[in-house]
């Protein structure tokens, strides 16, 4: 029986042996170290969330072939300057592609340049962002661009590190300027090439945690090759937008099927592992269209609030019932002795996590009262002219604002 299980033993010694040979002769050992570069190897075997072994050559030339014929037309691929490919990944950020498409040549269209968006007031920049949403993203844009163009001489530096020293320039977005402007062999990780990395190597641990998305970085800086380094990070967003998606993933049509481990393995639809849903949290507001003559009274949003720079109009929380004695107790509408308020209507809007149910109503002003900073009479027909919250905007076009773009 002993003899058995030695001759048993030492078949398996054998044959692991001849494999791990055969790969350091295929690939040699820097090949074998790049392909195993990620994944967390105990002597007992390797963990069952480690990462697989990637083959970078392979995965880079079955997706170039791929995306030279399968390659979304985007009008911000048709020009490899720093400029319009910063503009489109802060624009692509939480925002969807066919949204951006009208934003992003309207918006070159305003501000051409680093020059000319820097020497912009930020309320134009904040007009022209109007119904993109994260509008924190343009006045960052803004003030990065400040700097780029009295700091920089208008040019983007050239290396990762440096750029993310801008203003709202993160790991991603260096990764990006750099890879697709500049061609530098930097990887760059955002939804979609953070589902198809996580599946190819069978990452199957949670990516939402603090720190949770570095595995995919390494595997990422691990894949990218040195030539051509846009094209591969494109090609690896492109597949996970049109082919590995999150829901029911093209896995036949996919140019790397054969390379996946969650596909070879059958588990696609468990990786990534789905993060938590946040709770949306119920809110009840009311918006106070305050009118004296041909004139209303709007509000700017101020730092640290939702929209800030944008403006609004003035809002309390408060029941319907007790309305009237919001508006008499607020700082803002107390000091203008407000009519009993009429309802014009309500609608409903999400903000970060938040659902709020905002009932719209009107009052007359008996008196001016003496305005902060933050407010301002406005003619109705001039509202077109203000960047104004999405809501506002719609309260704006209820009592008559003419449509302005």
């Amino acid at each position: 029986m002993g003899i058995g299980i030695e001759d048993e033993t030492s078949k398996l010694t054998r044959g692991l042996l001849r494999t791990a040979w055969a790969l350091i002769d295929s690939s040699g050992w820097n090949g074998i170290k790049t392909r195993l570069q990620g994944a967390d190897v105990k002597v007992a075997g390797i963990r069952s969330d480690a990462c697989r072994p990637l083959n970078a050559r392979a995965i880079a030339r079955a997706l170039g072939a791929w995306y030279a014929r399968a390659r979304r037309d985007l009008p911000w691929r048709r020009s490899r300057d720093p400029y319009r490919v910063w503009v489109s990944e802060i624009m692509l950020q939480q925002t969807q592609v066919e949204r951006v498409k009208d934003f992003y040549q309207r918006f070159l269209g305003l501000f051409p340049t680093v020059e000319s968006l820097a020497a912009a007031d930020e309320h134009d920049v904040l007009r022209a962002w109007e119904g993109l949403g994260y509008y924190r993203r343009a006045r960052q844009m803004h003030a990065a661009a400040k700097v780029l163009a009295t700091e920089h001489g208008g040019t983007f530096p050239r290396t990762v590190a440096a750029l993310r020293g801008l203003p709202g320039i993160g790991r991603y977005t260096a990764g990006a300027i750099a890879s697709i402007a500049m061609d530098l062999p930097e990887p760059i990780v955002e939804a979609n090439s953070r589902r198809v990395l996580a599946r190819l190597a069978g990452y199957a641990k949670r990516l939402d945690r603090p720190g949770g998305d570095e595995p995919i970085w390494k595997i990422a800086h691990s894949l990218v090759p040195q030539r051509d380094a846009g094209r591969f990070n494109q090609a690896l967003m492109d597949l996970g937008a049109m082919v590995c998606t999150p829901d029911r993933p093209l896995c036949t049509a996919c140019p790397l099927a054969r390379m996946c481990d969650a596909n070879n393995s059958g588990r696609v639809s468990r990786i990534p592992m789905k993060s938590v849903r946040r709770a949306t949290k119920q809110l009840r507001e009311a918006a106070i269209v305050v009118r004296r003559g041909a004139r209303v009274l709007v509000q700017k949003r101020e730092e640290g609030e939702w929209w800030a720079g944008l403006w609004d109009f003035p809002r309390v929380q408060a029941a319907a019932r007790k309305l009237h004695q919001a508006i008499g107790e607020s700082k803002t509408l107390q000091p203008l002795a407000c009519t009993q308020p009429k309802a014009l209507g309500t609608f409903t809007h999400t903000v970060t996590h938040h659902r709020i149910t905002l009932a719209v109503v009107a009052c007359t002003a008996a008196r001016m009262g003496k305005l902060s900073q933050n407010l301002a009479w406005i003619a109705v027909d001039k509202l077109g002219e203000l960047a104004m919250t999405s809501p506002g905007r719609r309260i704006a076009k209820m009592i008559g604002q003419p449509s302005v773009r």
